[in-house]
């Protein structure tokens, strides 16, 4: 049902108020394609395991275990978080790029406990 022309100049208001209040936010909104978003995080997560690499190389060479600890630790978060973009950029995570962005979802492969609970409802609704 489209709004009426009252409602979508209310609509237009409170976005043009969101965008002044927080220009950061209205770019990250306006980007098209959420999957951008999510290779530019890739990107500074490789960088960052480049550099948690070259921490713990430093670390290791110089006999100064904190540092090769940070290193590793940068390393581990860093893989983590660029782990997690891939997986929301492709698709494969549980909460999509899309989720609660108000964008169609792309069709995820049910779980066995999922299909058994359909299953349980078709049955219970054909009674």
């Amino acid at each position: 049902m489209p709004l009426s022309e009252h409602e979508q100049r209310l609509l237009d208001q409170i976005e043009q108020a969101l965008y002044a209040e927080d220009p950061k936010w209205a770019n990250t909104v306006r980007i098209s394609d959420p999957r951008s978003h999510y290779k530019r995080r890739l990107v500074k997560a490789s960088v960052g395991f480049a550099l948690g690499v070259v921490l713990l190389m430093v670390g290791a060479v110089a006999n100064q275990i904190p540092l090769g600890v940070a290193g590793f630790v940068v390393m581990l978060a860093t893989c983590l978080w660029g782990l997690s973009s891939w997986k929301r950029m492709s698709g494969f995570g549980g909460e999509g790029s899309a989720a609660g962005q108000g964008r169609a979802r792309r069709p995820q492969r049910q779980g066995f406990m999922e299909r058994m609970e359909e299953r349980w409802r078709r049955r219970h609704d054909e009674r």
